[in-house]
């Protein structure tokens, strides 16, 4: 709690010393390609890439997605996969670390402040386990997360005179906006959106919530098919991560990119459409349907 406090804390000094003290493009600019950098080392890094093993990566991708994935403060790679793994496994139940049935909130923010209540199961992350830059991160987590949070950016901003400036903006500024972003997925993702995929879970597709999440509001889909790279299946569908993690394999650091088949998808929407219209009939036929 003393944590999160603080850096929204520093993040709301960080907007007064850009409007009352001193306003750098630089050290602007640099908040937000740290921004995109430590977002998408979450989205197709600790996510897609670790988490939900969708595709392989060569070793530069990987270093680079867990420097600025440490850089997110959002605990190592190891730990991360396992509570999301979890989340998977038991959505929606007392188990899952970020159950929304326990309200917005707690998804969204409380439950950050809880202590798991057992120990992680590594069980459920020895494939990651033997990556030894996974382990490599998750022995130095602390250091490279201060580093790629205050010592990089701070340097960085000597180039045009303004460390404090530079780390404000890409160190804490950044950190609190990428943590309502993040966190948005575990409670917004889960409230907001239509369900075309999958009733199951409380998961929903929303394009506003994939806006602000380099493409991870199409979480309806991403629950149905987590073996997917994709969360915007469709040619529309804002994913950025999609994008990026098409162009990697493109140039040759990305391979073996996992998708579902159409026949696969299309048979899930119907299955889910067909228990929609079963539901309405259902209401409609008690009462209780809505004119």
């Amino acid at each position: 709690m003393l944590v999160i406090s603080a850096v929204h804390l520093i993040a709301a000094f960080g907007v007064v010393y850009l409007i009352l003290f001193h306003f750098s493009w630089w050290s602007v600019g640099l908040g937000l390609a740290w921004l995109v950098f430590c977002s998408l080392s979450i989205t197709a890094g600790y996510h897609r890439l670790f988490a939900h093993p969708t595709y392989k990566a060569t070793w530069p991708v990987r270093a680079f997605f867990l420097f600025f994935g440490a850089a997110s403060f959002q605990n190592a790679a190891l730990k991360w996969s396992a509570d999301h793994r979890l989340h998977h496994a038991e959505t929606d139940q007392a188990s899952d670390p970020y159950n929304a049935r326990r309200g917005f909130w707690w998804a969204h923010l409380i439950w950050n402040f809880h202590a798991d209540p057992a120990p992680v199961d590594v069980g459920r992350v020895v494939d990651l386990r033997r990556d030894p830059l996974v382990r490599f991160q998750a022995r130095g987590y602390l250091p490279l997360a201060l580093l790629g949070t205050a010592a990089l950016p701070a340097a960085l901003g000597l180039l045009w005179d303004d460390p404090l400036g530079a780390l404000l903006c890409a160190g804490f500024l950044r950190l609190a906006v990428q943590w309502h972003l993040t966190w948005s997925i575990n409670s917004v993702a889960h409230t907001i959106g239509r369900q075309p995929y999958s009733r199951s879970t409380s998961a929903r597709d929303s394009w506003v919530t994939a806006l602000v999440t380099f493409g991870e509001g199409y979480h309806n889909y991403h629950h149905r098919f987590p073996g997917d790279y994709r969360n915007g299946v469709r040619w529309y569908h804002f994913d950025p991560t999609k994008w990026l993690i098409r162009t990697l394999a493109g140039v040759g650091l990305a391979q073996d990119l996992r998708r579902m088949p159409p026949e696969a998808i299309a048979r899930a929407r119907s299955v889910a459409g067909g228990r929609a219209r079963e539901r309405a009939a259902s209401g409609c036929a008690s009462g209780h349907a809505e004119p």
